[in-house]
């Protein structure tokens, strides 16, 4: 096919977040460097570090202005030298982490592209490399959640947060999740034990009376701000777990004081990119588990909310409002999405 020199893309100008993310007509079409693969993009992911890089909150993240969107799948339509593994043609997930992905064409690593499930489209596939491996490396290898344990989940109805509850259960955990109350009955559709308001001040509380006072063996952090605090306080003294992905409220902290006389808990952190790269054989096995989810349909395709490129900037707002439930994706032209 034929690839054209200019394409539409969403511009981050400015460090101010969202609202500074413009549409513009003529970013040049990237060229794949060594290793690389171009793709048409048919559906992108919007993620909170999408939010915290416009806020320059993000460690080491891209300076404005910049192209934006780290999740993109779509179609392989050119291959850079020694791109080895993947064909043209083939329909792929990917990430590529200091932006692009918010665009007509996007280049990412081949080495870190996985294919699509047969009969996937690309919006369903959305998740795949970003949030579903987020929620299975918290709840598996550094979580270590077992059967017949209790784990708190912040955020359950976001993308990372519902993929989390689904796959707490099927492991036999008890869930509590924790969401907005506008967001309780499709928390609850996916299986959740409890629900409790996120935005109640009394959440520790509600945790510790459901536990019969002993808290929750692990916790899925992503929550951040004054959530944290209440997050330690939920957990089960010495062998609780809390792993933090996130922090959606803001910086919280913690003093080696409180984890010695107040939260004897363990806090483990969890930044998916600083997993491949550090430890590519837990990162080989959280995408083998998936892959293998899959097979069996314990995961199945995707169903984001759907929008056009254009209305990005409002979609960045609504998650950091947390108005959005669920998954978001942007398509270059509604027609991608059909």
């Amino acid at each position: 096919m034929s690839i054209p020199a200019s394409m539409r893309a969403l511009q981050q100008s400015s460090l101010d977040g969202p609202k500074d993310l413009r549409l513009v007509s003529d970013a040049p079409v990237p060229t794949p460097g060594p290793g690389e693969v171009l793709i048409r993009v048919g559906a992108a992911g919007v993620n909170f570090v999408d939010v915290s890089q416009s806020r320059g909150v993000f460690a080491g993240g891209p300076q404005p202005p910049y192209l934006a969107g780290i999740e993109a799948a779509g179609e392989v339509v050119a291959l850079g030298e020694g791109a080895a593994g993947v064909e043209l043609g083939a329909h792929v997930i990917g990430v590529t982490i200091m932006g692009g992905a918010f665009a007509e064409y996007a280049v990412l690593m081949a080495a870190g592209t996985a294919p699509l499930p047969p009969g996937w489209t690309d919006e369903q596939a959305l998740g795949m490399v970003v949030s579903w491996p987020t929620a299975l490396a918290a709840l598996k290898p550094l979580g270590q959640i077992e059967a017949g344990q209790t784990v708190l989940i912040h955020a359950a109805a976001g993308g990372t947060g519902q993929v989390a509850v689904k796959l707490a259960k099927h492991y036999g955990a008890t869930v509590i999740a924790a969401a907005s109350p506008d967001k309780h009955e499709a928390v609850k559709e996916l299986g959740a034990d409890y629900l409790l308001d996120s935005h109640s001040s009394e959440l520790a509380a509600d945790v510790l009376r459901l536990t019969e006072g002993e808290g929750v063996d692990l916790v899925l952090e992503s929550a951040g701000g004054a959530t944290f605090e209440a997050s330690l306080a939920a957990t089960k003294r010495v062998t609780g777990r809390v792993v933090v992905f996130g922090l959606a409220g803001g910086e919280a902290s913690i003093t080696n004081w409180d984890l010695v006389y107040k939260h004897q808990v363990h806090l483990i952190g969890l930044n998916i990119g600083i997993l491949i790269q550090s430890a590519p054989h837990i990162f080989g096995q959280v995408m083998g588990e998936m892959f293998g989810l899959i097979a069996s349909g314990v995961l199945g395709p995707g169903t984001p909310t759907i929008r056009e490129l254009s209305d990005g900037p409002q979609a960045l707002q609504d998650l950091e409002a947390r108005t959005t439930l669920g998954k978001l994706a942007l398509v270059p032209s509604i027609s991608l999405s059909a």
